[in-house]
């Protein structure tokens, strides 16, 4: 997936930190790219702390397709788009993209599952959430 193809973008600064000894943005790293992303979105889309919210996502499931090195001290941009969203689940694909190159340094499949903040139990995706995800599902995906 192209970065033109998503839904909506965003974009998170590298640090010096997050290289490794090899030169290259460590691969533990993408996985929290993704978590930054997605809540950094949701938190700007809806103008409201999530965290603040009777339900909020926990991550059920991640994987993550390298396809190139990403590297500080150059900015990452998310794309994001929603391959579902269910009554109570959230699939996002996650495009890295680093400079001009408009393929993806990584693919990334991302999955929330709402539960309420007591009693950690399923309850369906809030509807300030719901309303910021629909225009991003998309039917189309990567080989994740």
């Amino acid at each position: 997936m192209r970065i033109d193809q998503h839904g909506a973008t965003y974009t998170i600064t590298t640090r010096w930190e997050d290289e490794d000894v090899y030169g290259h943005v460590n691969n533990v790293k993408y996985y929290s790219y993704f978590d930054t992303a997605v809540n950094g979105f949701l938190m700007r889309a809806t103008g409201t702390d999530i965290r603040t919210l009777d339900a909020y996502g926990i991550v059920a499931e991640t994987s993550c397709q390298f396809k190139r090195e990403l590297r500080f001290p150059l900015d990452v941009t998310a794309g994001l788009s929603v391959t579902k969203l269910g009554t109570s689940s959230v699939v996002y694909e996650i495009g890295l993209y680093q400079g001009d190159d408009p393929e993806p340094a990584a693919i990334g499949r991302f999955v929330h599952v709402y539960v309420t903040g007591q009693d950690r139990k399923v309850t369906p995706v809030p509807e300030v959430i719901r309303a910021v995800l629909a225009p991003l599902v998309t039917s189309v995906t990567s080989s994740v």
